[in-house]
């Protein structure tokens, strides 16, 4: 896959740089369909354009929960692959999109629905930025208000898609009015990429989300066969190199964690996870309702995620129970899975 940049740069050699500026801002322009709308660009050079690419996106089907406030949208590309990104309205009463940044996980996680899928490829940046170009023309039909938030919550692990996501965030910095404290990279925790990002003077300091899920390292392993053997010693080590660099009211960490019954939901999980908790600086806990249903775990009950949550506050953490949406549309956390 080569990205519309480098087609450009193949294509057009002897185009001065700037003209590759005015396409790319172009993209985000709500009002134009195609590069025969961009009247900032030459007749002649707009006609020579039929056969670039305006989107990667070559089909879409559209699901909409029964509220009416989440939508899913399985959008194939040109190698006819599939990928699913879903469009919520937040607590806040904003706009947040969930974006994928693989076809497919290659990291098995055994509650997670795309997880059963293994990974077939890695997106390129302008598939993850056309996640959030075709959610942009598709709200003026559907829902009121600005995307506010994106979240690399979909499909894959984001940190094994590196390069990518980093020049996908670029992109929405420099072309749309989200800020980096309103972009959320999850990751299940790629300890070496992980490290990269605090020596990486070009990584945008957006928020980071661990998806923890157990703060004991044999559940984890069990939940997560990913986990490497020293995983929370190295995960307490990076945190505290992470808080010294971006830690701030408004740049904390976050710990992902799906609820599931008898599993790790138990009194011994919530004293772990406090523990592990109280020896990092500035982070939260985000509890997960499990929304899978095609799999052996189920759910924890209310009152034991209450009860859960109470020990964490206890101990000194902030924690919320997040409110599950688009479970109708098997569009909520860990449902996500290529058609």
């Amino acid at each position: 896959m080569i990205s519309r940049h480098d087609q450009f740069k193949k294509l057009y050699p002897n185009e001065p740089a700037f003209r590759w500026k005015q396409m790319e801002q172009a993209l985000f322009v709500n009002r134009f369909s195609s590069w025969q709308d961009v009247t900032s660009l030459s007749k002649p050079f707009r006609e020579n354009l039929h056969n670039f690419p305006w989107t990667t996106v070559q089909n879409a089907q559209i699901f909409s929960n029964k509220t009416k406030d989440t939508f899913k949208a399985a959008l194939q590309f040109s190698d006819n692959q599939w990928v699913e990104t879903v469009l919520m309205r937040n607590p806040r009463d904003q706009l947040t999109i969930c974006v994928s940044s693989q076809i497919g996980c290659p990291m098995g996680c055994a509650f997670c629905a795309t997880g059963k899928m293994g990974l077939s490829r890695s997106l390129i940046a302008d598939e993850i930025v056309d996640q959030y170009r075709f959610w942009k023309k598709f709200m003026p039909q559907k829902l009121e208000g600005e995307i506010t938030n994106i979240v690399f919550m979909g499909m894959g692990e984001p940190l094994l898609n590196y390069e990518a996501i980093k020049e996908s965030i670029h992109t929405w910095l420099r072309h749309t009015l989200i800020g980096k404290t309103h972009i959320t990279v999850s990751t299940v925790g790629v300890l070496p990429t992980l490290k990269k990002i605090l020596e990486d003077p070009t990584w945008p300091d957006v928020r980071l989300a661990i998806s923890l899920h157990s703060a004991d390292l044999e559940t984890r392993k069990r939940l997560m066969p990913s986990t490497a053997t020293d995983f929370i010693e190295k995960l307490i080590e990076w945190a505290h190199g992470y808080t010294q660099k971006y830690g701030n009211r408004r740049h904390h960490l976050t710990f992902e964690y799906v609820m599931l019954s008898g599993i790790n939901d138990t009194n011994f999980h919530a004293q772990k996870l406090a523990e592990l908790g109280q020896k990092i600086d500035q982070v939260r806990v985000n509890l997960i309702p499990y929304n899978f249903t095609n799999s052996p775990f189920q759910c924890s009950p209310l009152k034991t995620m209450e009860h859960f949550q109470r020990t964490l506050k206890n101990a000194g953490l902030t924690v919320t129970i997040r409110k599950s949406k688009g479970d109708d549309i098997a569009a909520a956390c860990g449902q996500l899975i290529q058609m």
